[in-house]
């Protein structure tokens, strides 16, 4: 096995990531520990290496000392100076060189991703209120960062932890081995050191996790008015959204002083202790060789073992500060994206099959954890082929029949059956596997027209892909598009959610998208609303081609495009108030003859609508 692959950078995790610090760290590396830890023992090694040198060091000028110029290279001396060689020049360079490949090749390429497409993973499968919660930008800033500060966290503990905690260890085994009482000073620096650590990270964590959320809430916002460039522009908002983004910088630029002024003040401290040790050991070898109780060789091991801890130092406080910065952008990102806000499959889903395509929804009842709203005891069976209709003011639980249908949310009361079928028992995969839709506000990909519609069904050929999208008319329009890279035709990028299409052009992509999926159980809402009366007449037959032998909901404000399905209900406050064929709710006078009556432009009105339309 190749040494970059010894850590599987694409494991899955294992259940949900947790929500305390450790068990979340834990969560995230989990699979990686083994190499982290064999990681981390090389490290220290090469970290002992650092006593080592001051002892060879020592041991040297005390050879020299003891034996003069003309008799140092002497044949007695000379296990030493080869022992010191190698030691220079084979054994230290090989121990730093490993160190540095496990950091660099084993460690860093593979956490980062092992990490993010944990919590990519864990994030595709929240529910879509968790996404409806929160910005875009805010919740891909927060699996970015949080990849990163776990990634560092475990690199620097590798790197400048292990190593700086084995040169203390094996520092303290050499000035033992000079003289016991050295060790008494350093000893005591060491737990200055420590009070001093102890009392300063804790607060630059929080103080970091600050930092990091307002970060990414200005990366939230900023994202957000891109997203929306041309509303924006529309209504010419440009100084409101830049002044409200400046907000947010300032938030970000009040918690980064707050938090470089602790920076600041842990620095300084720890660098005054830092220069105080040379003082300390160097001064207590003085004294004791003083009394014949040291060498000069024990003079010059003390002074290079404090003056490189004390270089050390400087090194290891801002690690340490990295690090529990990194610990504090963890925490604040594990409290976004480790709340579970899911819809789960049960350990015993099974696949969905469709035989006929028969829905029915029996005392169904969701209000989105509300009083009010949503849908109530609802009942409705939808029968194998049939073409239905749904109908109803805002707010009156068309949408919300439809994300019950497909498992959008879990409904609180009821169920759903699909062929006989619970949909809380069948996977949500295989669920909307089966059910094609088109609706009002149409998703694209800053991906080419091809990709777009082969979102449909990824496998399917290139003359299926073409028929496609002939019956949705979208063929001609797609053979014309050009971008500013030089792609054409299908192989063109289509801009951040289709912006260099109109309305209409992807409107009929989606079209062509579903019309590829081919599912036995097809969704339209408001399906041809983006298009003009001429483009909508052309595709309206291979719409009814499409429709043959499909379930078929149907929602629409234009009451005309419903005229021709085979029933249609009417909802009102989450509940089906009428049920039959166009002509059948005319003649009954009810809402959808009060609908179909005060309609302004095909389109269904509130009564304050028409009352304001009245006036």
């Amino acid at each position: 096995m190749k040494l970059g692959n010894l850590i599987d950078a694409f494991q899955p995790a294992k259940g949900a990531p947790p929500r305390q610090l450790g068990a979340f760290l834990n969560w995230c590396l989990s699979g990686a520990w083994p190499m982290l830890i064999a990681a981390a023992a090389v490290s220290a090694l090469a970290g002992a290496m650092e006593a080592g040198t001051a002892l060879i060091l020592g041991l040297v000028i005390d050879t020299a000392l003891a034996s003069g110029p003309e008799a140092f290279f002497s044949s007695q001396n000379m296990l030493i100076v080869i022992g010191a060689m190698g030691f220079f020049l084979l054994v230290r360079p090989v121990l730093f060189g490993l160190s540095a490949a496990a950091n660099a090749i084993v460690v860093q390429p593979n956490v980062n991703p092992l990490v993010l497409s944990r919590l990519n993973t864990w994030s595709l499968g929240q529910s879509v209120r968790f996404f409806d919660d929160d910005f875009a930008g805010r919740i891909a800033q927060k699996q970015m960062q949080t990849a990163s500060a776990v990634t560092s966290v475990a690199t620097e503990m590798i790197n400048v932890v292990a190593f700086a905690l084995a040169s203390l260890v094996g520092s303290v085994a050499l000035l033992g081995a000079i003289d016991y009482r050295i060790t008494l000073p350093f000893l005591v620096w060491l737990v200055a050191y420590f009070a001093l650590i102890r009392w300063f990270l804790p607060r630059v964590r929080q103080r970091s996790g600050r930092r990091a959320g307002a970060r990414a809430m200005v990366s939230g916002k900023v994202v957000d008015t891109i997203t929306n460039i041309k509303t924006v522009k529309l209504f010419a908002h440009a100084s409101f959204e830049e002044r409200s983004a400046q907000d947010s910088m300032a938030e970000f630029r009040g918690a980064a002083l707050h938090f470089g002024y602790l920076a600041a003040s842990f620095r300084f401290c720890l660098m005054s202790l830092a220069g105080l040790l040379p003082v300390l050991l160097i001064g207590s070898t003085l004294l004791l060789w003083q009394s014949g109780s040291a060498t000069e060789g024990d003079i010059v091991a003390a002074g290079a073992v404090s003056i490189r801890i004390a270089q050390m130092t400087g090194w290891v406080s801002f690690t340490l500060m990295a690090i529990y910065s990194n610990l504090g952008e963890v925490e604040n990102g594990m409290k976004t994206l480790a709340r579970p806000d899911r819809v789960e499959d049960r350990d015993d889903s099974k696949a969905l099959t469709v035989s006929e395509g028969q829905i029915s929804f029996d005392s169904v009842g969701f209000a989105y954890g509300r009083d009010i709203g949503g849908v109530r005891d609802l009942n409705l069976t939808i029968k194998p082929g049939e073409k239905l209709g749904i109908v109803g003011a805002s707010g009156a639980g068309k949408s919300t029949l439809v994300s019950l249908l497909l498992r959008l949310y879990d409904g609180e009361e009821g169920q759903i059956r699909i062929d006989g079928q619970d949909i809380a028992d069948v996977t949500q995969e295989t669920l909307r596997g089966q059910i094609g839709m088109v609706t009002q506000e149409t998703a694209m990909f800053n991906r080419s027209a091809r990709d777009n519609i082969l979102y449909g069904r990824p496998d399917a050929s290139e003359e299926e892909l073409i028929a496609a999208a002939k019956q949705a008319e979208a063929h001609g329009f797609i053979l014309e598009l050009e971008d500013s890279n030089g792609r054409a035709g299908y192989d063109a990028f289509l801009g951040e959610r289709g912006v260099k299409l109109s309305g209409g052009q992807r409107q009929r992509i989606a079209l062509a998208r579903a019309i590829l999926k081919d599912a036995p159980i097809l969704i339209m809402d408001e399906a041809t609303s983006a298009l003009d009366s001429e483009v909508e007449a052309l595709i309206q037959s291979a719409l009814e081609r499409v429709m043959q032998g499909k379930t078929v909901l149907a929602i629409a404000h234009r009451l005309s495009t419903l005229s021709e399905m085979d029933r249609i209900v009417v909802m009102d406050r989450g509940q089906i108030a009428e049920s039959g064929s166009h002509a059948e709710l005319l003649a009954a006078g009810g809402l959808y003859a009060q609908f179909w009556a005060r309609q302004s432009g095909g389109f269904i009105c509130t009564d304050e609508e028409s009352t304001a339309a009245a006036e």
